[in-house]
């Protein structure tokens, strides 16, 4: 459900440089590429909010996304999703979901018990297991400058050329990051034990690495990721930012037409 949205909770750097992928020419190409994207990760951090639309595979299921998010105040966001490629939940009918700071809302097209929507409160989720307060740190932590920190934090990016995206000329941007490092960066507030038995999850799939793209205009915001993760449940995600600084409007079901998962 984190619909290949990735979190990290890195902090935003205040000697930020750079601007567009330009460097200075007496910069190494890693430290010209790290210089612009800390200033990326300001410009986007002070934008607030953007409309973002996107797919990701997972082993045969295609999840297409397209909505809008604002991260002024913790993450609230609107997405329409439509799963496609096997699973129950891939009817290829776009489904709504809703997410505030505390918890997700799920209108799964369909009844069930009565209700419309399904709640999974992040609380919740993270008592689940290792597995589960990692997504609780995603999806309360999701926003497109996370992606930028995340690849800061890893100190291996290279800079790989100009690249039009949708019309916008944008400095492409790679790097890849470690499993191990990646659950470190990823899940600051798990406990060593729990990172360490997320770490063997992810090892037993297949996972040693994960790759980072980011495509960064000349105003110095973020227009494209994908990250793709090695394993046999490979995952390749494409998220796509623009109208930055749209307004986010996310109106809550009422509580009558709401139910818990079974088991929460």
């Amino acid at each position: 459900m984190v619909a290949g949205l990735t979190a990290c909770n890195g902090g935003k750097s205040d000697n930020a440089g750079g601007s567009g992928g330009g460097s200075d020419s007496h910069q190494s190409p890693l430290d010209a590429a790290l210089a612009s994207l800390k200033t990326a990760s300001q410009q986007v951090d002070s934008k607030k909010s953007a409309e973002i639309d996107g797919t990701q595979k997972v082993g045969p299921t295609t999840r297409t996304m397209k909505g809008a998010m604002d991260w002024s105040n913790g993450i609230k966001m609107t997405l329409d999703i439509t799963m496609t490629g096997g699973g129950p939940m891939s009817s290829g009918k776009p489904m709504k979901a809703l997410y505030t700071p505390q918890a997700m809302y799920m209108n799964m097209g369909m009844p069930m018990g009565g209700k419309n929507w399904i709640k999974y409160d992040y609380e919740l989720l993270a008592k689940q297991g290792p597995a589960g307060a990692m997504m609780k740190d995603a999806l309360q932590n999701n926003d497109p400058g996370k992606s930028v920190d995340l690849l800061i934090a890893s100190g291996k990016v290279k800079e790989a050329g100009k690249e039009d995206v949708r019309g916008v000329q944008a400095t492409h941007y790679t790097g890849t990051v470690e499993v191990a490092e990646l659950v470190k960066m990823q899940s600051k507030s798990l406990s060593e034990s729990d990172l360490k038995a997320l770490e063997q999850q992810l090892k037993q799939s297949g996972a040693t690495q994960e790759t980072i793209d980011l495509w960064v205009s000349s105003e110095n915001l973020l227009v494209k990721k994908r990250e793709q993760m090695d394993g046999r449940n490979a995952m390749d995600s494409t998220v796509y930012y623009s109208n930055y600084g749209t307004k986010v409007d996310v109106t809550l079901p009422p509580a009558s037409d709401v139910m818990t998962p079974p088991g929460a």
